[in-house]
């Protein structure tokens, strides 16, 4: 099976993204990148998980991962700042990098689907105005505007339905790592008692 893992064990994914993965309370022992997420859902930090896959995920893969994940948890409904993200992705070129951060720099802040734009846009190049000197995103943007748009996305979903619907997202993003498939697959519906 190919792999599309960036990093082999869960430590350097955190020396790589400390400040985005600061705030995660479970420290990272010699498992490797995969196990650590796993162990993440396991102790139901699912933010943390959504958090953290971002970053084990190459820039294209997170923006990808994320763009399934807002989908999934959107019925499949769409809109320009998502073709845009996932245009980006199909064809990583300057031009649709751009179009992605033009969209996601106007959109709505409250619309995961902004924060995906926006995760194109920040993936490499200047983010400073085309006539302007050059401004590189940091390293993390992409990572962080991702995990962003999952959180943003997930807690339009009933509160009882929150934690599976994260849980699923991870899950999905574990088998694209791992060089599965990316869909995300909707959890069972929980039945009242």
């Amino acid at each position: 099976m190919s792999t599309r893992l960036r990093f082999n064990n869960a430590r350097q994914v955190f020396e790589a993204f400390p400040a985005v993965l600061g705030e995660i309370s479970i420290v990272p022992a010699d498992e490797t990148s995969v196990e650590f997420a796993r162990k993440l859902l396991a102790a139901e930090r699912g933010f943390d998980a959504v958090a953290y896959v971002a970053c084990l995920l190459a820039r294209r893969e997170a923006v990808w991962w994320g763009c399934q994940c807002v989908r999934a948890l959107a019925d499949n409904k769409s809109n320009d700042a998502l073709l845009a993200a996932e245009a980006w992705v199909r064809e990583p070129e300057e031009s649709t990098r751009r179009a992605a951060l033009k969209l996601g720099a106007v959109g709505n802040m409250r619309v995961a689907t902004t924060w995906l734009a926006l995760a194109a846009g920040h993936s490499g190049g200047s983010v400073a105005p085309v006539d302007s000197p050059p401004v590189g995103a940091s390293p993390d943007a992409s990572a962080v505007n991702v995990k962003v748009a999952i959180l943003v996305a997930a807690v339009k979903k009933p509160l009882p339905d929150q934690p599976d619907w994260i849980g699923a997202c991870v899950e999905a993003g574990i088998r694209f790592a791992e060089g599965g498939e990316v869909k995300v697959l909707a959890p069972a519906t929980r039945k009242l008692r």
